[in-house]
């Protein structure tokens, strides 16, 4: 039980030297087991699978419409996706052993993908006279799905105990 104070009891202070007590580092062999029931993916497998999905969706909307300016707008929306994304791959590629220089890094070109998807829809709009919207949204939001199904379906090595 927890020390009394004025409101009644103070289970917190029990709680930190329980958890102190119970964490124990990983051995080398438990991280590498770790490793390799957990496997990690490339940012740039996820943009490649985002790109070749978005070859096939403006191809399907050209099957479909039979118009290239949907087409286009549907190869556009996958470019809003995946060349964000890459420039947010390149820009955090460099580790560092400063977790707040990490978190920092991040945070700076998440900005970045973030202004230049905006700023290449407002482009679209300004420029792109034909274009069209539905395929264009429609192909970024398969694209941007496309990157948890990989995080989801990713494979994993079976490991017997």
């Amino acid at each position: 039980m927890g020390a009394p104070t004025e409101r009644g009891v103070d289970d917190f202070q029990d709680t930190d030297a329980a958890q102190d007590e119970a964490f124990k580092p990983l051995t080398r062999e438990e991280v590498l087991s770790l490793r390799a029931r957990n496997p990690l993916v490339s940012p740039w497998r996820i943009l490649a699978a985002q790109a070749a999905l978005g070859l096939v969706c403006a191809g399907v909307t050209w099957w479909l419409t039979h118009r290239a300016s949907a087409m286009w707008s549907a190869f556009y929306g996958a470019a809003v996706v995946v060349f964000p994304g890459a420039l947010l791959a390149y820009g955090i590629r460099r580790g560092t052993a400063n977790p707040a220089a990490a978190a920092a890094g991040f945070m700076f070109w998440e900005l970045v993908k973030i202004a230049v998807a905006a700023s290449m829809l407002v482009a679209a709009a300004m420029w792109a006279p034909d274009l069209s919207w539905p395929a264009m949204l429609v192909t970024m939001v398969v694209c941007l799905k496309l990157g948890w199904l990989v995080l989801l379906l990713r494979r994993r090595p079976v490991v017997t105990p």
